[in-house]
């Protein structure tokens, strides 16, 4: 199975002490550097995914589980009205993410914050990196939040690029969570506790745009 390349320095830094180890007749020692890496492998895995098709589709950019649906806590949400679905990815989940919908980027913004759990309330004030997309000229807004474990962020995307829903563009490293925002007219099709897989489950359908 293929595996995100930021998992590398984690395997191989548990993998490589293990073998060392092993050869040099400390096979005991050896065995939870193993186990580590083989969790490594696990965590950092990336399957490959048959993509939902649909041009007016919001598709979930990471597995977990729905923790919000519905109005947005103006708190925390952009600025305009929205609505919210917010993910949270513990350590079990696949953490590569996924783009959510077709479009260009236009804004790849990083925040700091604090480093709560992921499924506290206050979590999306934590330290983030958010994603701003030209939806076909619909707007949809997207976070990579940081929770206690997960204090690193890969974003690949960059302001002005073009992508295609269902794209691989970064990983969240250890529990984590996932904040989409779309706009107050669009349909969700989650609801809090269902449980979605990155680019195959709809949590929106966005209104078809008018000129």
């Amino acid at each position: 199975m293929r595996i995100d390349p930021s998992g590398y320095p984690f395997v191989f830094g548990a993998l490589v002490p293990a073998v060392i180890l092993a050869a040099a007749g400390f096979g005991v020692w050896s065995v939870p550097l193993f186990v580590l890496a083989a969790f490594f492998l696990f965590f950092f895995r990336d399957p490959e995914r048959a993509i939902r098709a649909g041009e007016d589709l919001v598709l979930s950019p990471a597995d977990g589980r729905v923790l919000v649906a519905g109005a947005a806590d103006p708190r925390i949400a952009p600025p305009g009205l929205w609505q919210q679905v917010s993910i949270f990815l513990s350590p079990m989940d696949v953490h590569v993410n996924r783009v959510p919908a077709t479009g260009r980027v236009i804004k790849v913004e990083h925040l700091p914050g604090k480093f709560l759990p992921a499924y506290h309330h206050d979590a999306p004030g934590n330290e983030r990196t958010e994603i701003w997309l030209d939806a076909k000229g619909r707007t949809v807004v997207f976070r990579q939040v940081v929770g206690m474990l997960a204090r690193r962020i890969v974003c690949r995307v960059t302001e002005g690029q073009e992508v295609t829903a269902g794209d691989r563009f970064g990983v969240m490293k250890f529990g984590s969570r996932m904040d989409v925002f779309v706009p107050s007219d669009a349909t969700l099709r989650v609801r809090e506790g269902d449980a979605v897989k990155a680019g195959d489950t709809v949590l929106a359908e966005l209104r078809p745009y008018v000129r």
